[in-house]
């Protein structure tokens, strides 16, 4: 009998986690009877009820175990947490909302038995009840992602997952602060199969990522897994040297040659001192972001503290 760990990261879920326990547990009582479940929800320092319902359900269910932050370190670090505490022979990570339909678990398991994949993740053929401009925004990310990155991102890509030990053992090994786990799962290499599925809405609750937690979060992508907006800048740098350089010889040419007047042309050098300085500006936000991973790479802080658990060391 192999184990199966589900790794759930939850923050103010307290209306899902338990109903997710139950769907979940149908699916191990009829179509993976054969194998033991362990769930391991992650409380990522929510300010509800969630831990509460965690104790209860860890109470009432031995296979049950759960990890809480002394406050919210996001969700990437709630998965990491998750993945070094699971001691499964393969080890599943999906939402608390039920938005990772727990139905496609077997088909997961399936695959990932008889076929040579270390890994099953899943991605939504379609975005039906998300706004339309996250929806554009979605897509832009993942297909200039595509192009300017060595990782493989799926439009679409869950987080839900299904992985052997050594794809997750793998994962472990790379402990950085800034974590990006889309590319991560990427990065790692190994076999792995995609299956789609149609999207689905949220059981109960509110999604917790607005749209400016999701322009940072791209903007994390970014900057973790290409250097293309570094090359960028100085291309474009280069670029409005050669302009400068040829206006300049233009000017001075026109001078000397029909001894057009410069001197009113104050107008046209203002724009021009503004477009460089808004470039100068981007270009020192692009760096700033690249040196401001860096440093938080370099103060070496834990990823995550937990101030309350039920696993046994």
């Amino acid at each position: 009998m192999s184990k199966i760990s589900i790794v759930v990261p939850c923050y103010n879920e307290e209306k899902v986690v338990r109903l997710l326990f139950e769907e979940t547990n149908k699916i191990f009582e009829s179509e993976l009877k054969e194998h033991e479940p362990e769930y391991i929800f992650v409380d990522d320092g929510s300010k509800d009820d969630t831990l509460s319902v965690l104790r209860k359900l860890s109470k009432e269910n031995k296979n049950v175990k759960y990890i809480s932050f002394s406050r919210n370190f996001g969700k990437e670090a709630a998965l990491y947490a998750g993945l070094e505490n699971a001691t499964g022979d393969y080890i599943a990570v999906m939402d608390a909302d039920l938005q990772d339909p727990p139905s496609l678990l077997p088909d997961m398991f399936k695959s990932i038995t008889t076929e040579d994949y270390d890994c099953i993740a899943t991605r939504r053929v379609t975005r039906k009840g998300e706004p339309p401009i996250r929806s554009f925004f979605a897509k832009l990310f993942y297909s200039l992602m595509s192009k300017i990155s060595d990782v493989e991102l799926k439009d679409g890509a869950r987080d839900f997952r299904l992985m052997t030990r050594k794809y997750v053992d793998a994962i472990l090994k790379l402990k950085e602060y800034n974590r990006f786990s889309k590319g991560l799962f990427g990065w790692v290499g190994f076999n792995t199969k995609w299956l789609e599925f149609e999207n689905v809405e949220r059981a109960a609750g509110e999604t917790k990522w607005s749209f400016w937690k999701l322009f940072k979060y791209s903007l994390d992508g970014i900057v973790a897994f290409s250097s293309f907006p570094l090359y960028l800048s100085s291309f474009i740098g280069v670029i409005m040297c050669i302009i400068a350089f040829l206006a300049i010889v233009f000017i001075f040419v026109r001078q000397l040659v029909f001894g057009i007047d410069a001197a009113y042309g104050w107008p046209s050098l203002v724009c021009i001192i503004i477009l460089i300085g808004g470039l100068l500006m981007l270009f020192i936000g692009v760096l700033g972001l690249y040196l401001s991973k860096a440093y938080l790479e370099i103060k070496q802080r834990p990823i995550y503290i937990s101030k309350e658990d039920n696993i046994k060391k």
